[in-house]
């Protein structure tokens, strides 16, 4: 049987226990409970007297995610019901899909028990630390990006001819040391500037720790995505932490199919052609852009690739989006020999296992999931020259 807790808004849960055995209709019970740790103690309480129970828990990435991981804490099985699969559901029940907590908890249940390959929730471990970590370094990074954009037009007051787009704060401190205005308008124009400055001279040391940090973390994972050519300690970092069990994919088409690199098909009568999905976790894609111009900033494969498509006739928008298809593949497949190396491999570490319940729901994209044809061959991160 299965029993579904459904979130409400505000701070109580509208919890639906509902049974539901194969075969042999269903039975309901319903409940009102707090948020608070007896109301919780309650709803297990009112739970108990279903001995061979699972959870179903409607996103477990999202609002859901605080109650799935205090079931599991406390050794209740729980799987993961993508809300699109629930709301489906809903739409083919009897009652014409109108949105209810006891509706809304049936479609829950029978999702769960009639839907093979949900994903079963484990307890939070290294992705989610991950994940915190490199949210918190893209938030630095978006900050620094705003500042040194705001630079510029304040030194166009103050130096004649202005100042160079994306200056350093030692470029900058060392271009503002050379005016000293008197006048009222001038010292009030200069102040800002300063503190511009030194908010970026702040903001590049936490950056910096925040890079050691993920480095640290995504050492201590096993992972080698860092191995490949274009993906630094932020980019592992997104992507265990985003992708978490990379074994929930079940091919490398489908993989590109969830993050957005896999094309849609637009054919149409004898026309044969793709267009550019738009789906997909954007900030996976996000990485593999990166990793993509990193590639055609050096001598790689890559490139080589990129090169070849617009010799073919292909533009640059097209190229770059074959490039990217391909290194979704070359990602997939270090991430597939990560995980066997974690499980099969001699010194496995705990809690590295890149399992995690707060990843996105189940993949289910509704993309294109053919894969385009050639291999894709990685291409391992160039080595520095040694100084002289």
């Amino acid at each position: 049987m299965s029993l579904t807790a459904r979130l409400g808004r505000g701070d109580r849960w509208d919890r639906s226990l509902v049974a539901v055995h194969r075969g042999f209709g269903v039975t309901h019970s319903w409940g009102r409970f707090g948020s608070d740790s007896e109301g919780y103690q309650a709803m297990l309480a009112a739970s108990r007297k279903h001995t061979d129970r699972i959870w179903a828990v409607e996103g477990c990435s999202g609002i859901g995610r605080h109650v799935a991981q205090r079931l599991v804490a406390d050794g209740e099985t729980v799987v993961d019901v993508p809300a699109e699969l629930s709301a489906r559901a809903r739409v083919f029940s009897t009652g014409q899909g109108r949105k209810s907590d006891p509706v809304d908890a049936h479609s829950v249940a029978v999702v769960a028990l009639h839907t093979p390959g949900l994903r079963q929730v484990v307890i939070d471990g290294t992705t989610v630390a991950l994940r915190l970590l490199v949210d918190r370094r893209d938030q630095l990074g978006c900050v620094r990006t705003e500042i040194v954009s705001r630079l510029p037009h304040l030194l166009l007051e103050l130096v004649p001819g202005g100042a160079k787009k994306f200056l350093s704060a030692q470029q900058a401190r060392a271009l503002l040391n050379t005016v000293r205005p008197r006048d009222v308008v001038g010292k009030t124009r200069r102040w800002p500037a300063c503190e511009l400055i030194h908010e970026l001279v702040t903001i590049d040391k936490k950056i910096k720790v925040a890079n050691a940090e993920l480095t640290e973390l995504v050492a201590s994972t096993g992972s080698r995505l860092q191995e490949l050519h274009g993906i630094g300690a932020s980019g592992a970092a997104r992507l265990i932490g985003d992708i978490a069990d990379v074994s929930r994919f079940t091919s490398r088409g489908h993989f590109a199919s969830w993050n957005g690199t896999a094309p849609i098909v637009a054919s149409c009568g004898d026309q044969n052609r793709h267009r550019l999905s738009r789906a997909g976790n954007r900030r996976i894609n996000r990485v593999l852009h990166i990793m993509a111009v990193v590639r055609l900033r050096n001598d790689t494969e890559g490139r080589r690739y990129y090169r070849r498509k617009l010799a073919e006739g292909k533009t640059t928008m097209e190229a770059m989006r074959g490039l990217k298809r391909r290194l979704s593949d070359v990602v997939y497949r270090q991430m597939t020999a990560d995980a066997k190396e974690l499980r099969t491999g001699p010194g496995g570490q705990t809690g590295a296992t890149l399992q995690s319940s707060a990843a996105d729901p189940n993949p289910k994209v509704d993309t294109s999931e053919k894969s385009l044809p050639g291999p894709a061959k990685d291409h391992l991160r160039t080595p520095l020259p040694a100084a002289s």
